[in-house]
């Protein structure tokens, strides 16, 4: 800054006088004062203090790491687990399925083979009912057939015999009732 004020008085056109102590100039003492600063932090071992610090806090982000590290190690092999136990829960899952799939078509043929047994009965209940319907109706048509058999022949007996037929008929009767 001192030098732009001696800089800009110079181009004003003015002179001015450099200030000197014992000789030297202001940049002499600020070096010299430089110098003893960095004796002073040399003396008090500030570069060592420094150094430890900067040492401890590469021990300390060393130590973040590997933690960071065994972190990361322990997630992986969670990872891995978990990936495991989902493949085995996928696995598992498709074992059902295939088993509930044999399952159903197992109920199915059964059902089907009950059906088709449950048909068969009912068929057969159904001729055994039309086969006693037949044999039912065939006896009632038998037995009209016979009392109109007997009815008929009632009739043509009665009208084909007379008081005299019906006395030699009994008589036929009674004599071989007493031969026998």
């Amino acid at each position: 800054m001192a030098n732009f004020v001696i800089l800009m008085a110079e181009a004003a056109g003015e002179a001015h006088a450099t200030p000197k102590a014992f000789g030297m100039d202001a940049t002499v003492y600020v070096s010299l004062a430089m110098l003893v600063f960095i004796g002073i932090l040399i003396w008090k071992k500030v570069p060592a203090a420094i150094t430890g610090m900067l040492d401890n806090k590469i021990a300390e982000i060393s130590k973040q790491l590997k933690e960071a590290e065994a972190l990361r190690l322990d997630a992986e092999s969670l990872k891995a687990e978990y990936e495991a136990k989902l493949a085995d829960a996928a696995k598992e899952a498709d074992e059902m399925r295939a088993r509930a799939d044999a399952e159903a078509e197992a109920l199915v043929a059964k059902a089907k083979a009950d059906a088709t047994a449950l048909i068969a009965r009912r068929k057969q209940m159904a001729e055994d009912r039309i086969a006693a319907a037949e044999a039912t109706a065939l006896s009632e048509v038998r037995a009209a057939a016979a009392k109109a058999a007997t009815e008929a022949a009632a009739r043509l007996i009665a009208d084909k015999h007379d008081a005299a037929a019906d006395k030699a008929l009994v008589d036929q009767a009674i004599a071989g009732v007493a031969k026998g």
